[in-house]
């Protein structure tokens, strides 16, 4: 923790929740600037960037000691394949390839030269692009289509490479070009429920039927198919109960000696890189903690707690990581002797940062849920005496996705104003394995409201915050959790929901084909289970809303609509339950303009302290 001295007369005593802080919104904001992809190649390495300052997410090369913008103004790198992306560039000789946000649309960067457009075919989208023999190989969308396909670097010519399946992800072409495996998976599936393992070999001047691996059966998620250095082909399945590395034995997959732990997170985006057989280097999740390790078998870069996109060279290891109290970084890991150094970000705050504590709380009979603390921390001020913090409870979006135990700037926001957070996985999470990864099917606004009411509960049992003065918030799934939780006898104050589900029935009828038939797998199907359905609707039970309520809405998403905020604003007002809303016209799903993040920072903290108060 890196914190300025005190005053020798002690830290002012001041009510938590109330305490003043330099970690202002923006700041918070601007802290968030995040590394998406990270390549390495025969040109060098190259990573890309999101900052929040104009919402562009740019590539970077690492050349002669120095990071360089390779972005011309005008362009920004980002796949909306399956409304989350993914995938959005690849390295080719002497230049990259790389969705263009605006358009959806192919551009081919020469390094030392002109930007062109590859492909022109309006309405398409692109990504999880690997460049192979000439070519770039690409998950390509058409409206309710998808495919595989091959794009020629000369002219742009488009070939057909799979068909047939409701969704494809990582295409990936051995070494001598003679076998082509990818993961594709069929409707009602998600990638992290079932998929399947297909390959086809070159055959003359075309392409053999495509064989099916594994996975044929259901019932088991794979990902990340990778060819290494003697032409075998790996993967990751959950088939023993966590994402694993598996490996091609003449016809089987055969399992390799690994950790008892998932691999990977959830593949909600294209273009994942957790483990490179061909190097020996593995990611993976213990109790939501992140470790990389190599062939040595010793833990690498240590100071970090997640690793994502890995990539290597003949001397290097390069990976995005993050840790506790370190901003998400670019790193350069020394092959033999493990020396880190930090390419780009990476940053500590000089001011005070919480350190996460790893949490596992009770539940239910036999069950635990996961979840981080962050204790309020500021030098500058105390509590009064006996009082406990506020608490604050982040519930993550997904829902199968997962919090981690990282510098999330938006964490200081809160704790150097005196608030204590509690990062939740509640059951239904990924990294715990698939079993309680599973645990969501059917319960989707039961298991995580209890998780986040327990969660309340375990804290206040331990003498850690004020049980009387607990929020929630969460943004999409993280939403809908937070105001099913808000009801009836709750023990939330108040909370607020960024572009969260309220009608889930209203979401499963204008949603998009990735996740058209999630909510049947989360509450149920529609008619057997109507029931169920206004259960968990929030517009339906919006008179049962007690607590009060501030909505955040994108005007252009496209996951939840605008119209599930608004009908839910309607109904409230009708109940006469206390709701403020805001509405920013130009985000989607997922805020990225810093002055609306910083603005919806500010009026969510001036909301509890108007409760608080």
């Amino acid at each position: 923790m890196s914190a300025p001295p005190t005053s020798s007369a002690g830290p002012e005593v001041r009510p938590f929740g109330f305490w003043d802080s330099d970690w202002s919104a923006q700041r918070a904001v601007a802290a968030s600037r995040d590394f998406a992809e990270l390549r390495c190649g025969p040109d060098g390495l190259f990573w890309t960037l999101f900052d929040p300052a104009d919402g562009r997410t740019t590539l970077w090369r690492w050349l002669d000691g120095e990071a360089h913008c390779l972005t011309p103004t005008g362009f920004s790198l980002r796949s909306r394949v399956y409304e989350y992306g993914g995938g959005a560039f690849c390295l080719v000789p002497g230049g990259v390839v790389f969705v263009n946000e605006a358009d959806q649309q192919l551009y081919h960067q020469c390094l030392h030269g002109r930007t062109t457009r590859l492909t022109d075919r309006a309405g398409c989208r692109y990504g999880d692009l690997e460049c192979a023999a000439g070519q770039v190989l690409a998950v390509e969308e058409d409206g309710q289509r998808h495919r595989l396909v091959a794009i020629a670097l000369d002219d742009g010519q488009c070939r057909e490479l799979a068909t047939g399946a409701d969704f494809y992800a990582a295409p990936r072409l051995s070494a001598d070009g003679q076998c082509l495996a990818w993961i594709e998976w069929d409707r009602p599936h998600q990638p992290w429920t079932s998929t399947r393992l297909c390959r086809r070999r070159r055959s003359g001047d075309g392409w053999s039927a495509p064989d099916v691996l594994a996975g044929a059966d259901g019932g088991e998620s794979l990902q990340q198919p990778r060819f290494d250095d003697r032409g075998r082909l790996h993967c990751l399945s959950d088939r023993h109960g966590w994402w694993q590395p598996w490996r091609l034995d003449g016809e089987g997959l055969r399992p390799l000696p690994a950790a008892l732990a998932d691999h990977a997170p959830a593949p909600w985006q294209l273009g994942l890189s957790s483990h490179l057989p061909e190097v020996g280097l593995r990611s993976w999740l213990a109790d939501g903690q992140g470790f990389l390790f190599g062939t040595s078998g010793v833990p690498l870069a240590t100071d970090f707690s997640r690793f994502r996109q890995l990539a290597a060279d003949d001397r290097h290891y390069y990976c995005i990581a993050a840790g506790p109290a370190r901003s998400s970084a670019v790193l350069a890991i020394e092959r033999q002797g493990g020396g880190v150094r930090t390419l780009a970000g990476g940053e500590a705050p000089q001011s005070a940062v919480s350190r996460p504590r790893a949490l596992r709380f009770p539940v239910a009979a036999g069950e635990w849920a996961h979840a981080f603390f962050h204790a309020p921390c500021n030098p500058r001020f105390q509590g009064g005496r006996d009082e406990r913090p506020p608490l604050l409870v982040f519930c993550h979006g997904g829902p199968t996705s997962a919090c981690q135990p990282v510098l999330d700037p938006r964490i200081p926001f809160w704790t150097q104003r005196g608030f204590a957070v509690a990062d939740l996985d509640y059951r239904g999470s990924s990294g715990y394995g698939r079993a309680y990864r599973q645990r969501l099917e059917g319960a989707w606004g039961e298991l995580d409201v209890a998780d986040a009411c327990a969660l309340v509960k375990h804290l206040a049992a331990l003498g850690l915050v004020d049980p009387g003065r607990a929020f929630i918030r969460g943004a999409s799934a993280g939403g809908f959790t937070t105001l099913l939780a808000l009801m009836g006898d709750t023990p939330f104050r108040g909370g607020a929901s960024y572009y969260g589900v309220s009608d889930p029935l209203a979401l499963r009828a204008t949603t998009h084909k990735f996740e058209a038939d999630y909510l049947d797998w989360l509450i149920g199907d529609p008619v057997r289970d109507a029931a169920r359905y206004r259960q968990r609707s929030a517009v339906s039970r919006a008179g049962e809303i007690e607590a009060p309520l501030i909505l955040f809405q994108g005007g252009q998403d496209a996951v939840v609509v605008p119209e599930q905020t608004a009908s839910l604003v309607a109904a409230l007002e009708a109940s006469g339950r206390t709701v403020a809303c805001h509405v920013y016209p130009d985000e989607r799903h997922g805020f990225r303009n810093a002055v609306n993040l910083a603005h919806a920072l500010e009026a969510e903290l001036a909301f509890y302290r108007g409760l608080l108060g």
